[in-house]
């Protein structure tokens, strides 16, 4: 297909104008991350086609890619440089991003990974991991990738990255991997990054996850992979801060966004906080959590906000959990504006969730909880309306709950809240939490919550 870069620009134009409109057209409370990361426009564009990309589906276009990014890295244009991938199945092993480069997915524009594993090359733990995630040792590269780079931005047009995950899933679930399986896009100590208006399908493993990194912006992406799809995390911001996410649907086979810090005695010397973190207007089902915190949160949590969230046929609505050996502090967390129909579990806080990465994790190394605000929340159909189990020798305080109904189906009752060493207050919850957030005295401490 012959490419215009005149008209290439207008696309791209017209994509940027568009949702200008969209917000103009909103009404004033509309709220979203524009200023976070200030939209470029590149007037260098390349192809993936001047440089031998074939989108037929069964080339591989490795090379293709490669070359691209070798050029936009070192020719070094004013402005940076928008590779432009236009319609059509372009499959490709993994390769790196560059700085000051966008990469633009036409209408009807796939990207493709391959099915071949040995060309998945392996790189080192995270440091704030110390191992990969899943088993001991390197882990996968992931799908697309980058590091240390500056002002980089995916969109386009809902073209589509497709990770084609189910021969890792099929690994996983035979336990025949060897090393942790890959992301489907991970940037790591990073900043200034935009992934806007692309469709993001059949990740083999977390499909969106910005470590290290600042100012990054996440928007008006489609997230797929099936229900029984391992560990398919939607969207992971870990130990980054100044993120933002909103006007996204997430559908996958596990938590639609978790927001996370590090792992146990790793997390706790890397000592990287997520921080400034606002999550809006994302709908979504999953038979794990919708909103989660955690459980990895050894370098703490702080400054989250959660807002109009739209969840459906969901194993838990929103999910806060960590466990013993995580050490780190979770503060500051608000979740308000949230419906959720048809779930195991409404809101759940607890303490003793996830595993460790060895044996060397310090088990007196105790999480804190405290400051978590949960307000104007609607349920339909939630079997459990909510469950919060503190630790022994570290309580969960400051659990403020209020004008929250979460009813169950009309075929049976409701589960009853359970609680346990933990501290706050609940105002207008229906059903009745647990005696713990009713008690008169401790409404105190959450006056200013409600």
């Amino acid at each position: 297909m012959q490419r215009d870069p005149f008209v290439v620009s207008i696309l791209l134009s017209f994509v940027v104008v568009n949702l200008l409109n969209c917000f103009r057209l909103a009404d004033a409370e509309w709220v979203t991350c524009s200023g976070i990361v200030p939209i470029k426009y590149r007037s260098d564009i390349i192809s993936i086609e001047d440089f031998g990309g074939v989108g037929d589906g069964v080339t591989l276009n490795t090379k293709a890619f490669q070359e691209a990014v070798y050029r936009i890295q070192h020719l070094r244009r004013p402005g940076g440089t928008l590779l432009y991938i236009p319609a059509g199945e372009f499959l490709t092993g993994p390769f790196n991003l560059t700085s000051h480069m966008t990469l633009f997915l036409a209408r009807n524009a796939v990207i493709k990974a391959t099915t071949d594993t040995n060309r998945w090359p392996l790189i080192k733990p995270l440091p704030s991991y110390g191992r990969g995630r899943e088993l001991p040792g390197g882990r996968y590269m992931s799908f697309i990738h980058g590091d240390g780079l500056r002002d980089v931005i995916i969109t386009g047009e809902n073209g589509t990255i497709d990770g084609q995950g189910e021969i890792w899933w099929n690994m996983w679930r035979q336990r025949t991997l060897q090393f942790t399986r890959p992301n489907l896009v991970e940037l790591i100590d990073s900043r200034s990054i935009t992934i806007s208006n692309v469709i993001f399908k059949n990740s083999p493993f977390w499909n969106i996850h910005p470590v290290y990194c600042s100012n990054v912006v996440v928007q008006y992406v489609t997230i797929l992979a099936p229900a029984d799809s391992p560990n398919t995390d939607g969207i992971d911001p870990d130990s980054s801060s100044n993120v933002c996410i909103e006007d996204s649907y997430i559908s996958t086979g596990d938590d639609l966004v978790a927001v996370k810090s590090g792992w146990d005695e790793y997390g706790i010397a890397y000592n990287r906080p997520s921080q400034v973190i606002t999550i809006r207007r994302v709908t979504g089902s999953s038979p794990f959590a919708g909103i989660a915190i955690g459980s990895e949160t050894s370098g703490g949590v702080q400054d989250v906000l959660v807002e109009h969230i739209n969840l459906f046929n969901m194993g838990v609505g929103i999910h806060v959990k960590t466990n013993v050996g995580r050490g780190g502090t979770i503060r500051n967390i608000t979740f308000s504006n949230i419906y959720i129909e048809n779930a195991r579990k409404g809101i759940k806080i607890s303490g003793d969730v996830g595993d460790h990465p060895d044996e060397n994790y310090n088990p007196n190394a105790l999480p804190t909880l405290k400051d978590i605000r949960i307000k104007d929340v609607w349920g339909e159909k939630v079997l459990q309306p909510g469950l919060i189990h503190g630790l022994k020798n570290a309580p969960f305080t400051g659990i403020c709950l209020s004008n929250i109904n979460l009813r169950g189906s009309p075929s049976s009752r409701n589960l009853p809240w359970q609680c346990s060493d933990v501290s706050g207050a609940a105002v207008e919850v229906s059903p009745s939490p647990c005696s713990e957030l009713t008690s008169s005295q401790q409404l105190g401490a959450c006056s200013s919550s409600f």
